[in-house]
């Protein structure tokens, strides 16, 4: 590995950040967040930056553009303004349905990804990658897209990026030929924003029962790095009630290119609480809040049943909780907290 590219870790999302790494320190209590944090917002992605904002990016129900927020703390991001960084084009390539989007910032640069179809074949998706160099994303320019080049030319989405070691990996999930499900997860060093510095590895294919309700479904990977290991949690199942975390981990030491060296939980990590009301929780990401405390970010929605395609529910709503570790170091996500404030 010591051969591969090498990236700046400026801007590194806080989910494959190390335990030592720092929030933003406040001189007044910050307010506390409300569940739902933003009403139809799914995917939803929170990173902080070290410019000591709080960026969110997610998908809209209408599937067809790009957005980004900021705020100095995580309850700021409700009501903080909202701006359009990229429209999808009303014929052709990408003007199908616009997915989950990521934004990261690497190389003095910001880097958003996300998935797009195109007109006539909306759900056709490929993944996709804008830049900016300007310092604040919201009023920066942004570049073309670029296609990431992927092992297959097949359905792809949810790519998100990490930092281990000094190498800046891809991490995605895309449907292989030749393997009867909808996704799985690939892992893979990124020689730039776009392309790939060796062949990917497949680390995980949806088998258990919880995995395949409706659909066989491994995606929306994203990492978090405490205790000595890396936890790579993702979604499994369909997009209704179903919709639930599953979780792999390895040693930080271990070879992570090796699918080997990664451990999946047999058992769902997080699922829906009908005690709480809060159904199909998913597409996570991880934070830490302004007192340096772990958070969970994911979308829910506050009711079970769901009337045609749960796709064309609006209603998933970005959500935020704190979260804990058993006596071995293993995350403990507990369940989805009920809808208003937190409480400490």
């Amino acid at each position: 590995m010591s051969n591969l590219p090498r990236f700046s870790r400026r801007g590194f999302v806080i989910a494959a950040a190390s335990a030592s790494a720092t929030a933003p320190v406040f001189a007044q209590t910050p307010p506390k967040p409300v569940n739902p944090l933003v009403r139809q917002r799914a995917d939803a992605q929170i990173m902080q930056h070290d410019d000591g904002y709080y960026y969110f990016t997610a998908t809209v129900p209408e599937y067809d553009r790009l957005i980004v927020r900021r705020s100095r703390t995580i309850a700021g991001l409700q009501t903080a303004g909202e701006v359009v960084v990229w429209k999808r084009p009303l014929e052709g390539k990408m003007g199908g349905y616009i997915w989950a989007p990521e934004i990261h910032h690497f190389d003095g640069q910001w880097h958003l990804y996300f998935g797009a179809g195109d007109k006539g074949e909306p759900f056709r998706v490929r993944t996709y990658v804008i830049s900016s160099p300007d310092p604040n994303p919201l009023t920066g320019r942004w570049g073309k897209p670029v296609r990431v080049e992927m092992p297959w030319d097949t359905f792809n989405l949810d790519a998100t990026t990490f930092v281990h070691k000094g190498t800046r990996y891809l991490l995605w999930a895309q449907k292989e030929p030749g393997i009867e499900t909808n996704s799985n997860l690939y892992l893979a060093p990124l020689a730039s924003p776009s392309k790939l510095a060796a062949t990917p590895v497949r680390l995980t294919v949806p088998t258990y029962d919880w995995e395949i309700v409706k659909y066989k479904v491994a995606e929306a990977p994203t990492v978090l790095h405490r205790n000595g290991r890396l936890f790579l949690t993702y979604s499994a199942s369909a997009t209704d009630e179903n919709y639930c975390l599953g979780m792999l981990t390895a040693s930080e030491d271990a070879d992570i290119m090796d699918a080997a060296s990664w451990t999946k939980s047999p058992v769902p990590v997080f699922k829906s609480s009908p005690k709480n009301k809060v159904w199909g929780p998913g597409h996570n990401s991880f934070i830490t809040d302004e007192k340096g405390r772990d958070v969970l970010v994911y979308h829910g929605r506050d009711y079970q049943k769901i009337t045609g395609n749960s796709l064309f529910d609006p209603n998933r709503h970005t959500r935020v909780q704190h979260f804990g570790y058993t006596a071995d170091g293993v995350p403990d996500f507990g369940e989805p907290i009920a809808n208003g404030a937190w409480k400490d």
